[in-house]
């Protein structure tokens, strides 16, 4: 027979641990970023991103991005208005533009805003993918109902070493609570004239190619400055004002193997 007074003197500590452990199943924290993210890149993909040649037709533009684990390779062809063949390839190693197949040598300024002008354009096809980029710094922003849906926000700022030029950009994610899409985004830039802008995007279209799940958008901006945070509220009010359409067309996927 156990001592009662054993019995007696654990019973205290055995409901310490229950309530401890009640409190770890509560979930009272609030939701992780980086787990929301997550969450978002498998159901756009997941792992179908890592190894595949995606590519597509942006505003008269044909684009390609190779993907091979950390290797890339992304290309840009277009004729100009001179009528050349232009074709722009950014890899790891770098940037390089042919004109008419011959390779043109370029100044180091302009190298960086052709790089940057390919690489844009497929991060945003490609997105949410690169959220889990070395550079990216992800924050839990709160939570939002658009159009009767429930979503996460998610904040994100860049290091500036390997953050780009682009760098002190801040971007917010809206993710569907249940089915981890990231349905809205927004994000600050800088204008030519040195002002900062700020865009709203909503996705529309969706379909899978390949596995992926690609998305058009509609691009919003608001009349007056407000925080990114509160754009979800600005567009469900129709305060917004459609600045373009961006849609990929031709959209193919190939798997490397």
């Amino acid at each position: 027979m156990k001592n009662p007074a054993y019995c007696s003197g654990l019973l205290p500590v055995i409901c310490v641990v229950f309530f401890l452990l009640l409190a770890g199943c509560s979930g009272g924290g609030e939701p992780n970023a980086q787990q929301i993210v997550d969450a978002a890149i498998r159901a756009h993909g997941g792992k179908k991103y890592d190894h595949s040649i995606v590519s597509f037709r942006f505003r008269d533009r044909q684009y390609r991005a190779l993907r091979d684990g950390g290797a890339f390779v992304y290309s840009r062809t277009f004729t100009d208005s001179t009528g050349q063949h232009v074709h722009d390839v950014l890899r790891n190693s770098g940037f390089s533009r042919t004109i008419n197949d011959a390779e043109v040598t370029l100044p180091e300024d302009r190298k960086a805003a052709y790089s940057a002008s390919v690489n844009s354009v497929i991060y945003f096809a490609l997105l949410p993918y690169f959220l889990n980029d070395d550079a990216v710094q992800k924050a839990y922003a709160g939570e939002a109902t658009i159009k009767g849906e429930p979503y996460y926000k998610v904040r994100v700022t860049f290091a500036q070493q390997g953050g780009g030029e682009d760098h002190e950009d801040t971007y917010m994610y809206w993710f569907h609570q249940q089915q981890h899409t990231m349905d809205y985004l927004a994000y600050t830039f800088r204008e030519d004239n040195g002002d900062q802008g700020s865009r709203f995007r909503v996705a529309v279209n969706p379909r899978n190619v390949g596995g992926i799940r690609f998305q058009d958008y509609i691009n919003y901006t608001s009349k007056t400055q407000i925080p990114l945070e509160q754009y979800d509220s600005a567009y469900e009010a129709g305060k917004l004002e459609k600045v373009s359409d961006i849609n990929l067309e031709e959209l193919a996927v190939q798997e490397v193997k």
